[in-house]
């Protein structure tokens, strides 16, 4: 009980773990170091003390211009989607019980892949590119629909989950391939990029439309956080105990649907993220809640944050996708998880 902080007042009681919370503001450390690394390098390096000038008294236009209109825009976004992809993977893997769980499993990535190249291919003299996000965003839902309906029989069953959103991710997978074959050279390689996942080029009214999808979201997280560790239970002590359980999991489930949609839609397929966050953080919170919460959402900014680093400071000048770094990561733990993980729970 050391590690417990109790906190009672007359309208509220909270435990808090001091471990739990400690690790959170040691990962927001580390998110905060791989920021400032990420504004000093590049092809132009920046001293901190120059960032600060350019930053509150930009004397130097070309500082202020790579500060702010090249950098940080996609650091920005980097933080962001990561932060969004991993709160939808552990949402995932805690409402199915099932470590391989994620956006990129159950079909959210590959729909909205097969929405947006279609888009990308074909429309994009018509539509406009402001329009892109929502198209992506139904895409995802779409097949995410499919796979929860192919899959549902009289309950969830994890098992059944994972495999049909294999199946239906290798359809997307063909039929993304099949739309780049027939589609002009010049939106093909656009659509490859995008496939990649990557924060080139971010600008900062992607960000503050994105900030505005988002922020309902959290609420609705924030609302609901209390009740995350009640479905580690068992289904049936959950009804016992009056929980109207089955609601609240198709919300949070379309909740963190919701979340990968919007992140997938604005920097692209960036796999992985969704399932390499939630483990990293279950391991080094192992309390669920919101300290969890707390843990996954920093830990999947810095993954893609460093991705992103790594993708346009390695091989200078090329500026490479960050989707790539984070696959060459999430890719092997993948494997590692298919051989030795096993299902929190049968049927729920």
């Amino acid at each position: 009980m050391r590690d417990v902080l109790v906190i009672r007042t007359e309208h509220l009681s909270r435990l808090l773990s001091r471990r739990a919370h400690a690790t959170v503001g040691i990962l927001l450390l580390l998110l905060c170091l791989v920021t400032v690394w990420s504004l000093i390098s590049g092809k132009y390096t920046l001293s901190v003390s120059q960032i600060w000038q350019a930053w509150t008294t930009p004397d130097h236009p070309a500082n202020a211009f790579i500060l702010t209109w090249l950098r940080l825009p996609r650091l920005v976004l980097a933080i962001m989607a990561g932060a969004s992809l991993a709160l939808a993977g552990l949402l995932l893997q805690t409402l199915v019980r099932n470590p391989l769980a994620s956006p990129d499993i159950v079909g959210v990535t590959g729909g909205a892949s097969v929405a947006t190249v279609a888009c990308l291919s074909f429309w994009s003299g018509t539509v406009s590119v402001q329009w892109l996000p929502l198209v992506s965003m139904a895409g995802g839902f779409l097949a995410a629909g499919i796979v929860y309906g192919v899959a549902w029989r009289t309950g969830l069953s994890p098992t059944r989950l994972i495999l049909v959103g294999i199946g239906v991710a290798a359809i997307c997978g063909a039929l993304t391939s099949t739309l780049l074959v027939f589609s002009p050279i010049a939106s093909t390689l656009n659509a490859y990029v995008w496939l990649t996942g990557s924060v080139y080029a971010a600008r900062w009214h992607e960000i503050a439309t994105l900030a505005c999808w988002l922020v309902p979201a959290l609420i609705i997280l924030a609302c609901n956080v209390r009740c995350l560790p009640l479905f580690e239970l068992d289904a049936g002590l959950m009804a016992s105990l009056g929980l109207r359980w089955q609601r609240r999991r198709i919300l949070l489930l379309g909740l963190s649907i919701y979340l990968a949609a919007i992140a997938v839609a604005y920097t692209g397929a960036l796999g992985f993220v969704g399932l390499l966050a939630p483990h990293i953080a279950r391991k080094l919170v192992n309390r669920p809640g919101a300290a969890r919460l707390w843990a996954a959402a920093a830990t999947g900014a810095i993954l893609v944050a460093l991705a992103d680093l790594v993708a346009r400071t390695l091989f200078l000048p090329m500026d490479l996708p960050a989707g790539i770094f984070v696959s060459g990561i999430g890719a092997p733990y993948f494997l590692y998880l298919l051989l030795t993980a096993r299902s929190y729970g049968s049927r729920n």
